[in-house]
């Protein structure tokens, strides 16, 4: 065995003992659903802008009017911030936990517990529990297009059972057009059936699900985020006491011996 190993490898033991794996597995599962909502929301939103404009004939408007198209541009940038935002969250929470786990397991060594990291334990608890319900939020408008789409695709994949019936698609439903702009496309027309043959429905439908699928995920990785900091807080309560309790025993200890050392020293002296 060549000289070292076996340091390195309790070396390398050490530190997977140190990894706190429910704060790493929440991250990957906080990161992977960002990124499914992130990508897949804003393709699915770049889709959406040319079925409108290529098969429902919607014009972006000349003048700076909160259109749909704003919107849209609006909601992508919205997105870029949540991409960047829970980037660096996910890293706090992951440095949180790994600060966490060092007090726990150190609380006898060099590194104590204080009253700022049980501050910053508990606002993240609160911040976690915020972004929880942000995520329901993000989840449930996530699901109107689903459902919009889902509706249209339907239609589209029952066709040929709608034959000699007349439903039409009207964006003035869903306040995309304003209630002057008649954008009304029917199960009949020529742009019908070039929508439904179309990848753009197809992929911005299933891109769509995907959105919602890693908003879910992202609810998911904030629960599991929640549970992780309500329990690193308990053990670091407990510990807390556990290490005033030490100090007290400690200090009562020495106090003892001081006065066992200054009475021994006292019958020395009448002694002598």
């Amino acid at each position: 065995e060549p000289p070292g190993t076996g340091r390195c490898l309790e070396c390398c033991i050490k530190c997977l003992g140190g990894i706190p794996y429910p704060s790493l597995i929440a991250t990957i599962l906080l990161y992977a659903g960002v990124a499914l909502f992130c990508g897949c929301g804003h393709e699915a939103l770049t889709g959406t802008v040319t079925i409108l404009q290529d098969y429902f004939e919607v014009v972006r408007s000349p003048v700076d009017s909160l259109d749909v198209f704003t919107m849209i541009d609006i909601i992508k940038y919205v997105i870029y911030g949540i991409a960047s935002a829970f980037f660096v969250y996910g890293i706090l929470l992951m440095v949180e936990g790994f600060f966490t786990s060092g007090a726990i397991k150190d609380l006898y060594g060099d590194f104590k517990i204080t009253t700022c990291g049980r501050c910053v334990s508990a606002w993240f608890i609160m911040l976690t529990y915020i972004f929880m319900l942000a995520w329901l939020g993000v989840t449930a408008f996530t699901s109107i297009p689903v459902f919009i789409y889902f509706n249209i695709w339907n239609i589209c994949q029952n066709t040929t059972v709608l034959e000699g019936a007349s439903l039409c698609l009207d964006p003035r439903q869903y306040g995309i057009v304003p209630i002057a702009e008649a954008r009304t496309m029917c199960t009949g027309s020529e742009k019908f059936y070039r929508m439904c043959e179309s990848n753009e429905l197809d992929m911005t439908f299933h891109l769509f699900i995907c959105a919602l699928a890693g908003a879910g995920a992202a609810v998911i990785a904030m629960i599991h985020y929640l549970m992780v900091l309500s329990a690193n807080w308990a053990y670091v309560k407990d510990a807390c006491r556990m290490q005033k309790y030490e100090d007290i025993k400690s200090k009562e200890e020495q106090e003892l011996h001081d006065i066992h050392s200054t009475r021994s020293k006292e019958r020395l002296n009448a002694y002598t």
